[in-house]
C-alpha cells in the first residue's frame, strides 16, 4: 500500500511530485501530502485528507513556495485514521525534518514509549511519525542524515520503506527499505524514488532496484547504496519497457475500463517470444531445466485474485506434466508448517511482485530448500528477486485497483510454465502440446470477439440491475475459479453481497440462498468437451430457476440446451475447455464494472482497498 516519491534534481519539485502521486494513487488515496526543501532553504509541507485532488485544489487555493528537492505520499490508512494529523509527511527535530512512509512498524508503541518518557511530544496517531522523531533525534547527534537512517533502520521490526529529507541538507533524499517496494530512477542531472516505476516513468525509463535491508541516498549527480552497516551494495539496473502514456486513461471513462479493453491485447503480449516452432519455450528459463528436474509436487501461492489464477493454472499443470499441484493462500502457507522440500516447486504469483504475504511464503519456501519461481508483471520487484526464476507477464502497468487484465495475464504465464514444463519432461505428446498452442495463440482475437459482441449487452443489463443486492455465482471444472473471480470483483467495486460456488455443491446448502429474483450466474461447460459436465450444469440452472432465481449464463456459441432456462445469455467463442477460463471471465470483469458505474462508485478507486498489499 501507499505509494512514495521522491525527487532531486534542478527543477521545481512540486509537479514532479504531484505527477508521480496521481501515478501511485492506486497503491493508496486517504490521504496525501508533499513536503519540499524551498530555494530560501525552509522545508515547506502540506498535507490533506482524501483524493490527491484535495490536495491539489488546496495548493491552488493557497499556493506553497516550490524547491528543487521534495517527497510526497499517498496513503493507504493503516495506524490512525485518514486525517489531516495522520496524513503524511511527518515532521521532527524543530520541523526541520520531513519523512513518509509504506508500510508498519511493529515495536513503534516501544519506540514511542522511550521517546515520550525523553520529553518528546507528538502530533499523530501514526507509527511513522514514531520513525520521524526517532530520525530527528538521530540526526541532531550524528549531524548526517545517511549515519541517522542507519542507526534507526536497525531499531525498526516490521515490514517499511522510509524517505526523509532535512533543511540542513538540500539536494539529498535517502531511503531506507526492509520488505516494502523502493525503486530508484536515474535522470540526467537529476535522481527519483518511487514504490514503482510508474513514479518517474514521465522523466526516465532508466531504474535501479534495491534490495531487502538496503539504503539509498540521491543528490543531483549520483546515487549511492549501501546495506544498513554501511556497506556498498551493487544495484541491479533495469529499463523500464512502457512509458508514461501506458498508465494514463487515454479518453476512457475509466482505468478499468481501459484495462479491460487490454485484455486481448495482455494475452498477446505474454505469449509473444515464447513459442516457437509451435512449442513453447521461455527464455527466462533456459539454462533451469534443473530447476524442474525432480520435481514431484508444485504449490501455487498467491492472495485475492491472483489465487483464482493459480486455481485455474493448476488444472493444466496437472493435466499438461502430471506434477501434483496444490494452491494456498500466501497468508496462510507458512504458519500451517508445510511439508515442503527440496523435490517441491513453489509458483508464487503477484502483479506488483510486493504483495507482502506471498513474499514471506516465498521466502519460508526457500528457508526449507523448495524451489521458487515466480509469475510477475513488475520489472524490478522484490518477489521475482528473491526467487529462483521468474516469468514475467507483459501485462503492462495496471492502474485500476481492481485486477483484469493482470489476471488473464497470469493464467496465460501459468498455462505457458506448464506447457515449457511438460516439454521438458516429456509428459504431454507433441500433437497435444501442439493444440493446446494454438488454442493459447487464439486467445486474444476471440477476447476481443467478446468485447465486441456482448459489451454493449452486458452494461444495458447491468443498469437494469443497479439496486441488486446479492449476486451468486456458478461454476465447475476451470469454472468454478472463474465464478470465484466474478464474485470478488462485484464485491471489490460494487460492494454488494457476492458469493462464487462449486455449481456442484449447490445442493450441500447454498442453494438456501437462493429466493425468486436472486441473480445467479453460472459458468457452463461446453457440451462438447464436457457434455457430462455440461448435463450436470443445466440441471444445476434447473434448480435454481425452479425456485425463482433469474439467471445470467456464460455459454459457448451454439449452445441452445441453456436456453429455455436463462434470462440472459452471454456467448463467448468454442475453445478447447482449458481456455474457456480466458473468455468466460471477460463478461464478469465487464459486469462487475458496468453495475458499479450503474450505482455510480468509482471504478478504479474502492473504499478501503490498494492495489499493492505491502503489509501483512
Amino acid at each position: 500500500m501507499c505509494g512514495i516519491v521522491g525527487y532531486v534534481g534542478p527543477r521545481p519539485s512540486q509537479d514532479i511530485l504531484l505527477s508521480g502521486l496521481a501515478r501511485l494513487e492506486y497503491r493508496g488515496y486517504d490521504s496525501t501530502g508533499i513536503a519540499v526543501i524551498s530555494d530560501d532553504g525552509e522545508l515547506q509541507m502540506r498535507k490533506r485528507a482524501g483524493k490527491l485532488q484535495v490536495l491539489r485544489d488546496d495548493l491552488t487555493a493557497h499556493g506553497m513556495p516550490d524547491g528543487t528537492t521534495g517527497i510526497g505520499h499517498t496513503r493507504w490508512a493503516t495506524h490512525g485514521g485518514p486525517t489531516d494529523a495522520n496524513a503524511h509527511p511527518h515532521l521532527a527535530d524543530h520541523d526541520r525534518l520531513a519523512v513518509i512512509h509504506n508500510g508498519i512498524i511493529e515495536n513503534f508503541a516501544e519506540l514511542k514509549a522511550e521517546l515520550v518518557a525523553e520529553g518528546f511530544t507528538f502530533r499523530s496517531e501514526t507509527d511513522t511519525e514514531v520513525a520521524a522523531v526517532l530520525l530527528g533525534r538521530e540526526f541532531t547527534a550524528s549531524g548526517d542524515l545517511v549515519e541517522a537512517f542507519r542507526a534507526v533502520a536497525r531499531r525498526l521490526e516490521g515490514a517499511f520503506t522510509l524517505l526523509a529529507m532535512h533543511r540542513d541538507q538540500p539536494g539529498v533524499v535517502v531511503g531506507a527499505r526492509r520488505n516494502s517496494p523502493l525503486v530508484i530512477g536515474l535522470g540526467e542531472g537529476e535522481n527519483f524514488l518511487g514504490s514503482d516505476v510508474a513514479a518517474f516513468v514521465e522523466h526516465t525509463r532508466r531504474a535501479l532496484a534495491i534490495g531487502h535491508d538496503q539504503i539509498v541516498t540521491i543528490t543531483p549527480g549520483g546515487v549511492e547504496v549501501t546495506d544498513f552497516d554501511g556497506a556498498a551494495v551493487e544495484a541491479e539496473p533495469f529499463e523500464v519497457h512502457w512509458d508514461a502514456s501506458a498508465a494514463e486513461k487515454g479518453g476512457w471513462s475509466s482505468f478499468m475500463a481501459k484495462e479491460v479493453s487490454e485484455e486481448p491485447e495482455a494475452v498477446a503480449n505474454t505469449v509473444r517470444g515464447r513459442v516457437h516452432d509451435g512449442q513453447v519455450v521461455i527464455p527466462e528459463l533456459e539454462g533451469l531445466d534443473d530447476l524442474f528436474t525432480g520435481i514431484r509436487r508444485i504449490i501455487v501461492v498467491a492472495c485475492g485474485t491472483a489465487a483464482y489464477a493459480g486455481q485455474t493454472g493448476k488444472y493444466a499443470l496437472e493435466q499438461w506434466t502430471r506434477i501434483p499441484t496444490d494452491v494456498e493462500l500466501a497468508h496462510e502457507f507458512r504458519y500451517r508448517d508445510p511439508v515442503i522440500g527440496e523435490d517441491t516447486l513453489v509458483v508464487s504469483i503477484s502483479q506488483s511482485g510486493e504483495t507482502m504475504d506471498t513474499l514471506m511464503a516465498v521466502k519460508y519456501a526457500r528457508e526449507q530448500g523448495a524451489k521458487t519461481l515466480s509469475i510477475c508483471n513488475t520489472q524490478g520487484a522484490t518477489i521475482p528477486r528473491e526467487s529462483d526464476a521468474v516469468v514475467y507477464t507483459h501485462a503492462g502497468p495496471e492502474v485500476a485497483v481492481a485486477s483484469t487484465k493482470a489476471f488473464v495475464a497470469q493464467i496465460t504465464a501459468l498455462y505457458l510454465l506448464g506447457l515449457h514444463v511438460a516439454r521438458l519432461r516429456g509428459s504431454l505428446d507433441a500433437d497435444a502440446a501442439a493444440q493446446a498452442v494454438a488454442e493459447l495463440e487464439a486467445v486474444p482475437e476471440k477476447i476481443q470477439l467478446v468485447l465486441e459482441n456482448e459489451q454493449q449487452h452486458i452494461e444495458q443489463f447491468s443498469r437494469w440491475m443497479a439496486d441488486t443486492q446479492s449476486v451468486l455465482f456458478l461454476g465447475r471444472h476451470v469454472g468454478y475459479p472463474i465464478a470465484l473471480e466474478g464474485a470478488l470483483k462485484l464485491k471489490e467495486i460494487s460492494y454488494i453481497h457476492a458469493e462464487g460456488f462449486a455449481a456442484g455443491e449447490l445442493k450441500h446448502g447454498p442453494i438456501a440462498l437462493v429466493e425468486p429474483g436472486q441473480p445467479v450466474f453460472v459458468i457452463v461447460p461446453s457440451p462438447r468437451h464436457s457434455g457430462e459436465l455440461h448435463k450436470k450444469v443445466v440441471s444445476n440452472i434447473q434448480e435454481i430457476r425452479a425456485r425463482g432465481a433469474r439467471v445470467i449464463v456464460v455459454a459457448e456459441e451454439g449452445d441452445a440446451a441453456v436456453l429455455p432456462f436463462a434470462d440472459e445469455v452471454l456467448r463467448i467463442p468454442l475453445a478447447d475447455p482449458l481456455f474457456e477460463p480466458l473468455l468466460a471471465v471477460v463478461p464478469l470483469h465487464i459486469f462487475a464494472m458496468g453495475l458499479s458505474t450503474a450505482k455510480g462508485l468509482d471504478v478504479d478507486k474502492p473504499r478501503n482497498l490498494a492495489k499493492s498489499v505491502t503489509v501483512e
